[in-house]
């Protein structure tokens, strides 16, 4: 049957008003990776499912201050719609609002029939497809840190860290989290079903990592989605802010998005394990980490999206800053865990925590392809702490350098797509133009008295 069959619509709304449930929050993704939603009455999802809910395409060029930048298809075209569909399949009761469940939308160009080209979801299907033609399903762990803050009118930027605790890096329990907030939040995210797996306190005082299954690399992605939006809405609910920023402070270190990254066959089996390959690894498992490095440049434009995201680099962060792997090594940018046959597996380090789930999955996944389709060989790993200009070219050092490398990265454009490239070019060109022309306290601090 198909989703929007209607005795299968019929059969999800009555599980629905049996367990209590009269809403149906449907949600999506826009560029940034923030949710866009619209709460559906119950009585309503057949006509929402059968016509779709109509949403302004100029959404997806909307910055976080609610300024709409003027990418092809939105201003200029009259601010046309896009049509979002319920995905029933992932349909899940919200633990922690009664009466509501959730599921994603499916995302539609209403003149063309066809998914919109800026939806990541649909980008990261798209990449998927070209990776299955070679063979290859990809198999993806995030892990995602946060800080937990709250509102403090004479911090900086209004916010405050809601634990001030040091030297309590890979805790749980009172120590440093005096409120619990982290077991309430596993416990909520369990009750999801979203895959969570464990959690702790990490490396600076009230940052948090949450750990996700691993799974196929939409699913993936989908509950990565998930988790973001949902542990933003659990801090809502304790009248606190989780930030996925990069860096939010100036005395820390910042946030990662680890991935984890495999590739199964047909069968299952791990195509990255191989007992009698170097270091363990097969053919298939090189080729992929070669294609890592190859992008590497452009890769930072989507994994690391914005103007703070390289404010996170820089030699002793643990975060990458050169263009290398290493076995077991943190201080690569691609880091290939001890764990052979199923588990064997790369790490990709690069990515911050701001980054859109979509993206940065669909990204690695493309660029992962490409070193496959092009057999390409890395170079020998990374021995040792790596910081070493000499030893490997530097990463991209901001926003604007990375973008630059990513329109100059053809292959990776043309798995990722011409229209949605330009659109994303567009939007991010615009956030360094504001940020170059924006007078910051730094700058007023440094100069106002002395000059």
């Amino acid at each position: 049957m198909s989703a929007h069959d209607p005795a299968r619509i019929r059969q999800h709304s009555e599980r629905l008003a049996e367990a209590g449930i009269d809403v149906v929050r449907v949600v999506y993704p826009d560029l940034l990776g923030t949710d866009r939603a619209r709460d559906v009455l119950l009585g309503h999802l057949p006509t929402a499912c059968e016509h779709g809910l109509a949403f302004c395409r100029a959404v997806y060029h909307t910055t976080p201050r609610g300024d709409v930048v003027p990418v092809a298809g939105g201003l200029e075209a009259g601010l046309p719609d896009i049509v979002v569909r319920p995905d029933l399949s992932t349909l899940t009761p919200l633990p922690w609002e009664p009466g509501v469940a959730s599921c994603l939308g499916d995302v539609t160009d209403p003149r063309t029939g066809a998914p919109t080209p800026e939806s990541p979801r649909d980008l990261l299907r798209t990449v998927l497809a070209r990776c299955a033609e070679y063979g290859l399903n990809p198999v993806a762990g995030p892990e995602l840190e946060y800080f937990l803050c709250e509102t403090d009118s004479a911090a900086p930027g209004g916010l405050r860290r809601y634990s001030s605790a040091t030297g309590v890096v890979y805790t749980a329990g009172l120590r440093a989290d005096p409120d619990n907030h982290l077991l309430r939040t596993l416990r909520s995210l369990r009750d999801l079903g979203i895959g969570i797996t464990n959690g702790n306190h990490e490396f600076d005082g009230s940052q948090f990592e949450i750990n996700l299954d691993h799974s196929e690399a939409l699913d993936a992605a989908d509950r990565a989605f998930r988790l973001k939006s949902s542990v933003k809405e659990l801090a809502r609910a304790e009248g606190r802010i989780a930030t996925f920023m990069a860096k939010p402070f100036n005395d820390t270190g910042g946030s990662g998005f680890h991935l984890h990254l495999s590739c199964t066959d047909g069968d299952g089996a791990n195509l990255f394990d191989d007992p009698a390959g170097a270091h363990g690894l097969s053919t298939t498992a090189t080729h992929a980490v070669a294609g890592l490095l190859a992008h590497a440049p452009a890769l930072a434009a989507l994994l690391n999206p914005t103007v703070n995201s390289y404010k996170r680099f820089g030699p002793d962060t643990l975060a990458p800053w050169l263009i290398d792997w290493g076995l077991d090594n943190r201080s690569a940018m691609v880091r290939v865990p001890p764990e052979r046959g199923g588990g064997a597996r790369l790490e990709l380090r690069l990515g911050d925590a701001s980054a859109n789930p979509y993206l940065l999955v669909a990204a690695a996944c493309a660029a992962a392809l490409l070193g496959v389709m092009d057999a390409a060989k890395p170079p020998a790993p990374l021995q040792g702490y790596g910081y070493d200009t000499a030893g490997a070219p530097m990463l991209p050092t901001s926003l604007s350098a990375a973008l630059d490398a990513l329109e100059a990265d053809t292959g990776l454009i043309r798995l990722l797509g011409e229209e949605f490239v330009a659109a994303y070019l567009t939007y991010k060109r615009d956030e360094v133009s504001r940020f170059d022309s924006h007078v910051t306290d730094w700058e007023l601090a440094e100069y106002a008295d002395h000059l």
